[in-house]
């Protein structure tokens, strides 16, 4: 059963620019409602554990660089098939593959600088969630 909330960060790069009005404004235009959100910076540790699915990967190191380098906006949004949703309007991960309007096609630069992560299913959702919040944090 899909759920109505969703996590979502909007990276480093996406700070760095100062791109953070922007997309909030096209996350609550497309029918979104926050519910937690705050500005912060992941730890070495943070970053590690938060992406531990990738950490076979080849380019784990640069990931977890990436994502300490900078300060980044966390939030949790609200909306009916929000997990789904949300993936749309972020649009693939490869900005040079997504759908125009997409926030990705708007402000990331390259397929490793995306600029906003979207939980991937509601059950990673809620796990991302409750790695970034407490639940006094949520509104």
């Amino acid at each position: 059963m899909a759920t109505n909330r969703t996590f979502t960060m909007l990276k480093p790069d996406a700070v760095e620019k100062g791109h953070i009005g922007a997309i909030l404004e096209k996350i609550s235009a497309s029918g979104f409602r926050i519910v937690a959100m705050k500005l912060t910076q992941m730890t070495n540790k943070d970053a590690e554990t938060f992406y531990a699915i990738h950490k076979e990967r080849a380019f784990f190191g640069e990931l977890v660089e990436y994502m300490t380098r900078g300060p980044i906006v966390a939030a949790i949004l609200e909306k009916d098939n929000a997990v789904e949703d949300f993936r749309t309007l972020i649009g693939a991960t490869n900005p040079a593959d997504a759908a125009e309007g997409t926030i990705r096609k708007l402000f990331a630069n390259s397929i490793s600088e995306n600029a906003v992560h979207g939980s991937d299913s509601d059950e990673n959702a809620a796990i991302e969630s409750a790695f970034h919040f407490s639940g006094r944090e949520m509104f």
